[in-house]
């Protein structure tokens, strides 16, 4: 070979050199090289600074230190992930593994911090290169603990509401009974207490002024105690406003002599009410009790 080829070989040798080296200290991973013992050949950029800002010179060089032995020998709280990567490296080693993954921590006085290891073997034929690789992912496992802490959150809030929500159904539950309950004793006092005394009123002495006011308070009582008339309604059951004033009387056990004495009636009248009550109840047998039926609708 002449000096002219051999020169430009040697140039293209040393630019090579020089480019992977660039290259390798361009990368914001910590990356050494090691051989087939796990002694470190070569060190990047990163991964000499990340020794500089954890106490070492400026001048430190991990070079020709044994990788393995250095994790296999660490004390303290790391002790266990420096085992597991020695573990690992030596299995990409010995060929067991193509590659090996592995995150830690590695907590400093700036704060929590988290690592992500690569271990591969360099590819082509000859003495077995080892590329190990530390990948800062602080910012990806603190996204994921604020993502972990949202959906604890969440799920809080989800299970508050919930709880809040069957409170409210029992409240609500409570308040429809106590509404029923109220409507209940308001349309009894009305019927038994007030109304017959109102019938009693209507009679043809009264004056038309008087009249009028009875007349008036009549209405107003019935509107109070409507809820019973819609239920029956509900029922699709037409009634007379009389046979509405029978059924409501029947309902609270009151005998024909006592309803006619209330409404002023004949006792005749009262059972030719109740008849038909009974034919528009659909109650058609004789064993059936008219009471009982209304109260299961009421």
């Amino acid at each position: 070979m002449d000096n002219t080829a051999k020169n430009e070989t040697d140039a293209g040798s040393l630019f090579t050199d020089k480019l992977a080296k660039t290259v390798l200290d361009s990368l914001s991973a910590h990356i050494a090289i090691l051989d087939e013992n796990g002694v470190i050949l070569e060190t990047n950029a990163a991964w000499r600074n990340f020794a500089a800002k954890n106490g070492m010179p400026a001048d430190y060089d991990d070079r020709g230190r044994n990788y393995l032995t250095i994790c296999e020998t660490t004390q303290g709280s790391d002790v266990e992930d420096a085992r597991q990567v020695a573990r690992g490296i030596r299995a990409v080693i010995r060929g067991e593994l193509e590659e090996y993954l592995y995150d830690y921590p590695c907590h400093s006085a700036d704060g929590p911090h988290w690592y992500y290891m690569r271990a591969i073997r360099m590819s082509g034929p000859g003495t077995i290169r080892v590329v190990a690789s530390h990948e800062d992912i602080t910012a990806l496992k603190l996204t994921e603990a604020a993502l972990r802490k949202s959906q604890e959150e969440l799920v809080e809030q989800k299970q508050s509401l919930e709880e809040t929500n069957i409170a409210m159904k029992v409240l609500l539950k409570q308040r429809e009974e106590d509404r029923l309950d109220l409507e209940k004793k308001v349309l009894n006092n009305v019927k038994d207490l007030v109304l017959p005394y109102v019938e009693k009123l209507k009679n043809p002495r009264l004056k038309a002024k008087d009249r009028t006011l009875v007349d008036i308070i009549d209405t107003h009582l019935k509107d109070i105690i409507s809820p019973l008339l819609q239920r029956f309604a509900n029922a699709q059951i037409l009634l007379t406003p009389q046979e509405m004033q029978v059924a409501s009387l029947v309902r609270d056990g009151k005998t024909s002599k006592e309803i006619a004495d209330v409404l002023n009636v004949s006792e005749t009248t009262i059972n030719f009410h109740r008849k038909n009550l009974r034919v528009k109840f659909g109650l058609r047998n004789k064993q059936a009790n008219l009471r009982s039926y209304l109260l299961s609708i009421s």
